[in-house]
């Protein structure tokens, strides 16, 4: 179980949130108990539609006092198993078995889920990277301006489910990063372990700036993020295991009375924490071309082992360029497609987690 006193304890150390200005507009009462659907209604004059707007689908659920939990989805168009869980959970979750407070937005960037893209089509932006987002900018921002502003401010823990979209794949994985704060590293590591993905990652990202997990942490609050696959699709493994982790956060953090799902109890290994580290854990193409494969997610790997090579297809008669692990571990992710291109991220390479 959580250590709900701790929470606690620093729900109230929290001042009362502040409301800036928003473009966004929505009728729901956030502080209303029972369960309830609606929009954030995101003006967007267009040449089509002079005073149209993107509407963002929202359900909260409340009863009681206890935990706010704020779940989001398809922050990337492509990334299909959060919507599908976060759709299921607000549809099945009956208001009187909760204490607290569930804000659920399955497709937070609708936009992009309609054209099935990373970035959205609007404005070309990609909505994990412009955050805390601007009041008076592009849809986007206002997306990433409101969720900082009006939905951060009620959360104490914030959970966003990604996948590896159309161009990575992921061993199915719960993921945070690495914290300074010795107490939120613990609690969070415990939310980890308890949504009892196959794999639990402490990533210490190439770039971290802009996205929701910074500012989320930055502010105080519990951030629990997912890689669930990828290629574009999803698989029936990885939604069962979004459907069991969400419900065993929401037990996790007493926000529901029901026993964790523990892997074990399915029938499956334990939960495998790893990190990267460092920046030898990530491997990137020095050119462009076709990516060969040699060996496949969650194989073990030895530093210094060829773990793919590039074929030049306009160059036949050029040797492939072999790219080799540089540190021990096991291939947590990889270029999904492919044809790459020089820059790519290729390869992660995960160590087992010494905490």
């Amino acid at each position: 179980m959580a250590d709900t006193e701790g929470l606690e304890r620093d729900v109230l150390q929290r001042a009362e949130p502040h409301r800036p200005f928003t473009r966004v507009s929505t009728r729901l009462d956030f502080d209303a108990e029972g369960k309830r659907f609606g929009t954030l209604v995101v003006p967007h004059s267009r040449n089509d539609s002079a005073w149209g707007s993107v509407q963002i689908p929202v359900c909260v659920i409340a009863r009681g006092s206890g935990p706010t939990v704020v779940m989001a989805g398809a922050a990337h168009g492509d990334e299909y198993e959060g919507p599908i869980a976060l759709m299921k959970l607000a549809r099945a979750l009956d208001p009187a078995e909760v204490q607290g407070r569930l804000i659920i937005l399955p497709t937070v960037n609708v936009p992009a889920v309609r054209a099935g893209t990373r970035l959205s089509p609007v404005d070309g932006l990609n909505l994990n990277r412009i955050y805390p987002g601007r009041a008076d900018g592009t849809v986007t921002q206002m997306i990433a301006h409101y969720v900082t502003t009006h939905l951060l401010p009620l959360a104490d823990v914030v959970v966003d489910l990604h996948s590896g979209g159309k161009t990575l794949n992921f061993l199915p994985s719960a993921v945070m990063h690495y914290l300074d704060d010795r107490h939120r590293m613990d609690h969070t590591l415990a939310a980890v372990k308890a949504f009892g993905a196959p794999a639990g990652m402490v990533l210490r990202e190439l770039d971290s700036q802009g996205m929701l997990d910074t500012t989320a942490e930055e502010m105080g609050r519990i951030f629990v993020t997912t890689e669930l696959g990828g290629s574009g699709t999803l698989t029936r493994e990885t939604v069962e295991i979004a459907e069991t982790g969400l419900a065993n956060l929401l037990a996790h953090f007493e926000v529901i009375d029901r026993p964790i799902a523990t892997p074990e109890s399915r029938g499956r290994a334990p939960t495998r924490m790893m990190h990267t580290p460092d920046e030898t854990s990530f491997v990137l193409a020095e050119d462009g071309g076709i990516f060969e494969v040699l060996v496949d997610l969650g194989d073990p790997v030895a530093a210094g082992q060829p773990i793919g090579q590039i074929h030049f297809y306009e160059q036949p008669d050029r040797p492939p360029l072999t790219y080799f692990a540089r540190t021990d571990g096991v291939l947590w992710c990889r270029h999904a497609p492919g044809l790459v291109q020089r820059g790519d991220c290729i390869a992660v390479i995960a160590t087992d987690f010494p905490g």
